[in-house]
């Protein structure tokens, strides 16, 4: 597994685009409401199917945990919310945890592990 992850709009997915020679058809973008297509290379967005897993009340590390094979040997994208203001709204805060303790998981299950700033990818582990 290969984890990008940084601030919305710093070129995650171009950079993993050019990285690894990324085409369209090779990207599943995720939503709050859809299940991750692993047919796909790259899942882009993970954070928001995490949202909508907190709002129906699903483990977040539950699911990560049941899918585990499945994300073996994808490159997953997502955006880092744990920076800035703390969300007053309870469940935003319940995602922004949810999101960090599975970027903790991710991160230790990767083989590669990227922050992306500016565009710029540097490499972590």
């Amino acid at each position: 597994m290969i984890l990008i992850f940084g601030g919305s709009y710093q070129g995650k997915l171009d950079f993993a685009r050019k990285t690894f020679n990324i085409d369209d058809q090779d990207i599943f973008i995720c939503s709050e409401e859809a299940m991750i297509d692993y047919s796909k290379k790259v899942i882009d967005g993970m954070e928001k199917l995490f949202l909508g897993m907190i709002k129906n009340d699903v483990s977040v590390t539950d699911f990560l945990m049941s899918h585990r094979a499945d994300l073996k040997d994808k490159i997953i994208i997502i955006n880092d919310i744990s920076q800035g203001i703390v969300p007053v709204d309870k469940t935003l805060r319940a995602w922004r945890e949810a999101t960090g303790r599975a970027m903790m998981y991710l991160a230790e299950e990767a083989d590669e592990v990227y922050r992306v700033f500016c565009g710029i990818g540097q490499k972590i582990k």
